[in-house]
């Protein structure tokens, strides 16, 4: 095919154990899906319908790099999350059949400019720019399921500069993966490549240029990032 400039390169994020890398299509996100986090936003924690939102895939960052301070806000936030990541595409699946659509999990962190989605939700307005920015989606190895199985418990927990931020477990979820991957094939058919970002316990904050950001998932390692200086 001839094209008018060079294709981008096709987005991907390693592989644990492995020297193949998995290719990257989709980033879906899950807003509030723990309970105590979305009190400490102002909201019900009730089992409302679960939401999503979405960043770019060529906005993924890796294990171990340094990401500038973005532009635009004040007040950039950590989320730490467990990612699922699909193998196995499908439209309108069943929740009882959903987990056999995942080929493996990451530990995550979900960087937001918490100053521009909060004016964006005020006013009504879409939260892309507040979520959906450059270099804002932190993701780990992913580690197949054959090796870590479908975790549904164990701790979530994030450290800024070795202080833990956020501690959690993964039952707290108020929408388990299995249903998070069944209600979202409702809206879109989900492929191979897709990423869907979980949700993130309470204890969200600020961080800033040199700061050094730690997730861990049990049984999915542990990721850090470094705050850099403003882009």
């Amino acid at each position: 095919m001839d094209y008018v400039f060079p294709p981008a390169p096709v987005p991907s994020v390693a592989v644990a154990g492995s020297d193949a890398r998995l290719p990257v299509r989709r980033i879906f996100c899950v807003g509030r899906n723990y309970a105590a986090h979305a009190r400490e936003m102002g909201k019900d924690p009730d089992r409302e319908p679960p939401f999503f939102f979405m960043k770019p895939a060529d906005a993924l960052v890796m294990d171990g790099e340094t990401v500038a301070y973005p532009p635009q806000t004040e007040n950039l936030h950590y989320e730490a999350e467990m990612v699922a990541a699909i193998g196995t595409g499908g439209h309108d699946i069943a929740p009882e059949e959903s987990l056999s659509h995942v080929w493996g999990y990451a530990a995550g962190n979900e960087l937001t400019r918490r100053d521009l989605q909060m004016e964006a939700r005020d006013m009504g307005r879409p939260w892309d720019l507040g979520k959906g920015f450059d270099r804002s989606a932190v993701v780990g190895p992913v580690h197949p399921v054959a090796e870590v199985g479908h975790p549904d418990k164990g701790f979530i927990r994030l450290r800024v500069n070795g202080e833990t931020r956020q501690d959690a477990d993964l039952a707290e979820l108020i929408w388990s993966v299995p249903e998070i991957i069944s209600i979202l094939s409702q809206s879109v058919t989900l492929a191979p490549g897709d990423l869907i970002m979980t949700g993130t316990p309470a204890g969200v904050g600020a961080l800033l240029p040199g700061d050094v950001c730690e997730v861990e998932v049990e049984g999915l390692g542990r990721i850090t990032t470094t705050i850099g200086p403003r882009a």
